[in-house]
């Protein structure tokens, strides 16, 4: 027996049930073509993840429904194709509260063919850590679910998990034990650095302890603060990875299934093509621009702005939103202060230079000195502090927030996570704007990105971005004579080790003493972390790609005396 198997790893949108069943039917009609008889799509395909509280409204999950059954109703021509399509289904029973009645709801998958749903799986094990909320929203559900693809002799018994089904030992041996020789998983995983080598080896793991191959069928694409990476792949039964799909990208992508055997013995075993191995920085690289690609236009606007500093974190900003949207679509604005050194100038015109971008100058002195004088007679007999730092920063958020109003583009936001752990940012200042594109990388991590990027050309942009000077010179916020982030912060490279153990790793004030960090160190920095709790709360959404971001994954109180 012979078996073609499609991975349809797609990009979809979250709630645009009718472009998504398109992008679903197109791509099973084109693998039918191919040959291909079982077509996978990724976990919640048919809605895009993740839906959060849409899946509470009865209207989201009836379109839901009928946008599956319009798939199948597509799709009666193909004789002999199995198509798994990934949506939520309403279980028997409300759940009845004071104010509202919420179905209950499984996280599904329907095997199509003839027309109709052939088979209906529901996920059992269902995530609450993390990004995820999955309990919130599902059921779990209980049953296995094995179907046949062919017939007679030729059929091959497939068992269909859903994502973390296939994390736990149970559904995958249900699967085995009610005749599974396959495993299709389908998957909806958010990226972060590291998610990759994870999955294949716990995959690994799976299909060596059940003795049945496995196929993971990934999502693609970016949703708000997650990225999904797509990367589908296939194990045989020993573990062995035997093929892998494109990272980063939409991807048809064909497996070769073959029973070897006679039908009382028979050993199935799988083959694909794989693509290129990518580097850790490399998937950075197309995590953040996948992220900022999806966003901006996901959400419908024409393109980006941004503020152009002359700096590292505006400059890196700026070369990932060129890779995202094109020179065309990316727009920079220089705003010095009477602070900004010249070759602040230099480097920020001779990078949008490069990079093709428009690029203008705003100087914010006037703003600066109107808003100084009318506060002369309130700070009479006061030294200028962080109140005038903050003054700076303030006018900039404004004016880029004035073009992206007149203009509607969206404004990228240039904090790094360094600065949104300690609060080295000025609320509707350097904050203000649509999107933080590195808002999840530490400082250490911006350098070494821009350092990569110089290196590597993945988008064909035919230009080293960022000058080299911009890379070297010390970081400053140039918001008073002579100043550099170290005035105010650790070292960077103390800093965010700290901050990676204290705030990704869970680790306490006293794992890090005993780690060898200086109490100064440790004290200023688990302060300030503590203490910018209420500034992250009004950041903007950014880019989600280490395990831990000051996201969904951190919910802390504001108002908070706890600090070990």
């Amino acid at each position: 027996m012979s078996l073609i198997l499609c991975v349809a790893q797609l990009n979809l949108v979250v709630g645009d049930m009718a472009g998504n069943a398109r992008q679903i039917t197109d791509a099973a009609r084109s693998a039918y073509a191919q040959g291909a008889r079982l077509v996978l799509t990724p976990e919640l395909s048919i809605c895009g993840y993740a839906c959060e509280d849409l899946f509470l409204r009865p209207a989201f999950l009836q379109a839901c429904d009928d946008a599956v059954n319009q798939i199948a109703a597509n799709l009666a021509d193909l004789k002999g194709l199995c198509l798994v399509v990934g949506h939520p289904a309403r279980a028997a029973g409300t759940l009845r509260t004071k104010s509202l009645s919420v179905h209950q709801c499984f996280n599904a998958a329907s095997v199509l063919g003839e027309g109709r749903r052939l088979h209906t799986y529901a996920k059992r094990e269902l995530p609450n850590y993390q990004v995820f909320d999955e309990r919130r929203y599902f059921t779990p559900g209980r049953e296995a679910c094995v179907f046949n693809v062919g017939e007679g002799a030729d059929a091959l018994q497939v068992g269909l998990l859903i994502c973390e089904d296939a994390w736990f030992d149970e559904p995958a041996y249900a699967a085995k034990a009610s005749g599974a020789q396959l495993l299709a998983v389908i998957n909806a995983s958010p990226f972060h650095a590291g998610k990759g080598g994870e999955r294949v080896a716990r995959m690994a793991h799976r299909a060596i302890s059940a003795n049945l191959p496995l196929v993971y069928a990934h999502l693609v694409g970016g949703q708000d603060e997650i990225v999904f990476d797509g990367a589908s792949f296939c194990l045989n039964a020993n573990g062995e990875l035997s093929g892998q799909a494109l990272h980063f990208k939409p991807d048809q992508w064909f497996v070769e299934i073959q029973s070897l055997g006679n039908a009382t013995d028979s050993v199935v075993k799988i083959n694909a093509s794989t693509a290129p191995a990518e580097s850790e920085d490399a998937q950075l690289w197309h995590a953040l621009v996948l992220g900022t690609r999806d966003y901006v236009y996901k959400n419908g606007f024409p393109g980006a702005l941004l503020g152009l500093s002359g700096g590292i974190d505006s400059a890196l900003v700026l070369a990932i939103a060129v890779d995202a949207l094109g020179k065309d679509q990316v727009r920079t604005v220089m705003m010095p202060s009477p602070y900004t050194a010249d070759i602040s100038w230099q480097d920020a015109r001779e990078m949008a230079q490069r990079l093709g971008v428009r690029y203008n100058e705003i100087s914010i002195a006037p703003a600066f000195e109107a808003y100084k004088s009318m506060l002369a007679t309130e700070f009479t007999g006061l030294s200028e502090d962080t109140t005038e730092e903050n003054l700076q920063a303030r006018i900039r958020g404004t004016l880029l927030m004035a073009l992206s109003n007149k203009f509607g583009s969206i404004v990228l936001t240039t904090g790094n996570k360094s600065e949104m752990a300690t609060g080295y940012c000025t609320l509707y200042g350097d904050m203000a704007g649509g999107f933080a594109v590195i808002k999840d990388l530490a400082k250490t991590t911006v350098f070494r990105l821009a350092r990569w990027r110089n290196q590597h050309d993945p988008y064909g942009t035919g230009a080293t971005p960022i000058p080299q000077r911009i890379i070297t010179r010390p970081p400053s916020a140039e918001l008073r004579a002579d100043q550099t982030d170290q005035d105010s912060l650790p070292p960077y490279e103390i800093l965010d080790a700290i901050l990676q153990r204290y705030m990704e790793d869970d680790q306490s004030v006293q794992d890090l003493l005993d780690a060898g960090f200086s109490a100064t160190d440790v004290e200023r920095v688990t302060r300030l972390i503590k203490q910018s709790e209420y500034k992250r709360r009004q950041a903007p959404p950014g880019i989600r790609v280490t395990h831990r971001s000051f996201g969904k994954d951190w919910r802390y109180p504001i108002t908070n005396k706890f600090r070990a």
